[in-house]
């Protein structure tokens, strides 16, 4: 016990604590998972999955560079925090490991070096220096974390996050943590010498202006109050938002071994849910926020509320599932996913009764080895339809009609109300449809039942294909003749067909074969909702009106002549809320072909 303090026991016992609820976690997390994914996890350990996992870590966890590239004020905050501790303890392992030649010391030596070897120690290697750089370096990320509570909008945001007891508690202790060390280890610089650049000079300011007795005092306490405010934050990390320290990591590894979250809950989810740093990023984006003025149902909003088990359907519920916030995700978390299987146990309960219509129903016409499924949204809008026609006639394509006259519905706006037992069959119906007819190509107008052909049917054999990308392939097959005017046009990016499908290229491609394209401020991966999502059964129409208005007025900002977007519900939505002409891609290049 040569090297023991009573100070030393709250770091120690919060450590202690801290190791057994993070093997209580993982250990709880691995067994509940489905022996296929525990499989999969021991395949993939000596894979180059590995190496890339640690890459991301380094690259992501310590770095930030997702963080660094929306806000670099933000980066700054977290990077200091996470790689400037992280160094901060190598340093003081190896300062530790070089002054006792190797001789096994406690843990807690390491972390308070400071108090016992004074004063510093002569070597080749200035530790202090490096240790108080780094010291700094945290420091400063601390004050910009302060400013940001005060702040925000300073920082680049407008809101920050709100935060339940554990996250206060956490929170409070993690920010002083360092500014106490700072104290403390200036201190026994002022009684001992020895310190760098920033602990040696307040140690020296502190020796001339404060007695001696005080400053015997103060180390005490300030040794005291280090030690306390790193075991109170261990013991609060578990409950709180900083458990994303911890759980990210192993995320990482598993997201590379192919791990995934599915629409019904599973152990998986628990280390998504619990990765989030509640760093507030994905708040902005959401025009849930910026526009209607909602604040209480952005996806970090509903991590935190899943996490602790107080989840309400309001929350739930109101979302457009755009994609925004997880395009800016910088965990990478599948927001969208996470929603729906929320959705699945709250709202899924099978009705045969009312979905038993489509048995046996086959409303399809027309034979070819290329397949039509317009979807509801497009039935409702005819002109996309008829436009498609006549790219058909045009390109002398034989199709084959799945719901010309109508039909069942792609299942998607079930999944995403959480309904994904009949989804799924309604799912299976179609999936048996377009097998039975022989087709080799299926084209559809609309992203939302484009995602969900391309993501959760089983169709081998059949290429998927949204009509943007159908229609770009038949031009450069030579086998459309378009007439290239002087007509401006806008281009909204849908969000099933930008952010969830990544097609963005295709459309714009299309465009630039009949006239002249006009970017507006928001587009492809930054393009703005609609605001009538199929995922959002909470919002009213007022809002998603509110919504489309301020999406037009950034289309219509760009003096196009004409909007145009690639999806019917979208065309739709913005029909109410731009003044100028909406047409569907389709429209466009049937409106430009050139007939003999």
């Amino acid at each position: 016990m040569e090297h023991f303090r009573l100070f030393v026991l709250p770091f120690w016992l919060g450590a202690l604590f801290l190791l057994v609820a993070l093997l209580y976690k993982y250990i709880l997390w691995f067994v509940k998972l489905e022996p296929a994914q525990r499989r999969m996890f021991f395949r993939s350990l000596p894979t180059r999955a590995t190496l890339r996992s640690l890459g991301e870590i380094a690259s992501e966890s310590l770095l930030h560079r997702k963080i660094w590239r929306r806000n670099k004020l933000l980066g700054y905050m977290h990077t200091s925090f996470a790689l400037g501790w992280f160094l901060l303890i190598v340093v003081g392992w190896t300062e530790t490991l070089v002054y006792f030649k190797g001789e096994n010391v406690p843990l807690y030596v390491d972390i308070f070096f400071s108090y016992y070897v004074h004063p510093i120690f002569e070597h080749n290697f200035n530790f202090s220096l490096i240790k108080d750089a780094l010291l700094l370096l945290i420091l400063v990320g601390v004050g910009l974390a302060w400013f940001k509570r005060i702040r925000s909008r300073a920082m680049g945001m407008r809101r920050t996050t709100r935060h339940v007891l554990g996250d206060r508690v956490a929170l409070s202790a993690l920010w002083f943590v360092f500014p106490v060390r700072l104290i403390a280890e200036s201190t026994t610089c002022a009684l001992y010498g020895g310190g760098g650049f920033l602990t040696g000079s307040v140690g020296a300011w502190m020796a001339e202006h404060v007695s001696t007795l005080a400053l015997m005092n103060l180390e005490s306490a300030a040794w005291w109050a280090y030690s306390a405010c790193l075991g109170i934050f261990f013991v609060a990390l578990p409950f709180s938002r900083y458990m994303h320290i911890f759980t990210e990591i192993p995320l990482i590894f598993l997201r590379h071994y192919e791990l995934r979250s599915t629409e019904k809950e599973g152990a998986f989810d628990h280390f998504q849910v619990e990765a989030c740093s509640r760093c507030g990023i994905c708040i902005d984006p959401c025009q849930l926020q910026s526009v209607l003025g909602i604040n209480d149902v952005q996806s970090v909003y509903f991590l935190r509320d899943r996490r602790y088990r107080m989840l309400r359907l309001a929350t739930a519920d109101n979302c457009l599932m755009c994609g925004r916030c997880a395009e800016k995700c910088p965990v990478g978390i599948d927001l969208n996913t996470l929603r729906v299987n929320s959705r699945d146990k709250m709202h899924n309960v099978p009705d045969e009764r009312r979905y038993g219509y489509f048995k046996g129903l086959d409303r399809s016409e027309g034979a070819g080895k290329v397949g039509y499924f317009a979807g509801c949204m497009t039935l409702l809008t005819p002109r996309t339809m008829s436009a498609m026609s006549a790219i058909f006639e045009a390109a002398g394509e034989e199709v084959w009609w799945a719901d010309r006259e109508g039909g069942v519905c792609c299942g998607r706006p079930l999944k995403l109300a959480g309904e994904t037992d009949s989804a799924r069959k309604m799912m299976k119906y179609n999936a048996d449809l377009f097998r039975k007819h022989g087709i080799t190509t299926l084209v559809t107008s609309c992203p939302i039942c484009l995602k969900v052909f391309r993501e959760d049917y089983d169709l081998p054999g059949i290429e998927i294909l949204h009509h943007s990308e159908y229609i770009l392939r038949l031009i450069r097959a030579g086998r459309l003749s378009l007439e290239h005017g002087a007509m401006r046009f806008t281009y909204h990016d849908p969000c099933e067909l930008g952010r969830g499908s990544g097609i963005y290229d295709e459309p714009r491609a299309v465009i630039g074969a009949v006239g002249e394209l006009l970017e507006p401020a928001s587009a492809r991966e930054n393009a703005l909702c609609c605001g009538s999502s199929v995922a959002n059964t909470a919002i009213s129409d007022e809002g998603q009106l509110r919504i489309a208005r301020a999406v037009g007025a950034e289309l219509e900002a760009t003096g196009a002549e004409v909007v145009v977007t690639a999806c019917p519900l979208c065309k739709k939505a913005l029909g109410r809320g731009v003044k100028a002409p909406v047409r569907d891609l389709a429209e466009v290049v049937a409106d430009s072909l050139v007939r003999n």
